[in-house]
């Protein structure tokens, strides 16, 4: 053998693991961009969805209304959370409807049962209900979503 020769097999024996490990970058490289890519829109998707919108409360004046059962008087004030803006103004344009509405589911209701938790539940169910059709023909129902107790004695 020559030394050409040798110097040829030392040099190519150079060249293939060089070739090898630019190789294996170029590719770990690729890999990676492409996960990066993949990844991208999975963080686009994750941008959190809009807030819900703000609840609609109406506070209304307290009741005192003397009991139908007994010698009992009903001390209440009520807050009304609702769907939207336009129920609340609806509402509040009627708003001697709305008040005569629970004043007269107030004055029908049980002392006794009144006292209870269940009795206090089942009143927030009948005040969605009294509140829930048209205050005049043509409007729309009102969506009244919940009723918070502000005030409530019973004596």
């Amino acid at each position: 053998m020559t030394d050409t020769a040798v110097t040829k097999k030392s040099k190519r024996s150079i060249w293939i693991p060089l070739l090898v490990l630019v190789t294996l970058a170029a590719c770990a490289t690729a890999g990676y961009s492409y996960w990066r890519m993949q990844q991208q829109p999975s963080a686009d998707a994750k941008k959190e969805a809009p807030p819900p919108p703000a609840p609609v409360f109406w506070a209304l004046d307290t009741f005192t209304v003397n009991l139908g059962d007994a010698d009992r008087v009903l001390y209440v004030g009520i807050t009304l959370r609702l769907k939207d803006e336009a129920t609340r103004s609806r509402l509040n344009e009627y708003l001697p409807e709305v008040r005569s509405r629970l004043l007269l589911l107030f004055s029908r209701q049980d002392a006794n049962k009144l006292a209870t938790d269940t009795g206090k539940q089942d009143l927030v169910n009948a005040i969605k209900q009294t509140l829930a059709p048209p205050l005049v023909a043509g409007q729309p129902k009102q969506d009244v979503t919940d009723v918070l107790y502000t005030a409530f004695i019973l004596r």
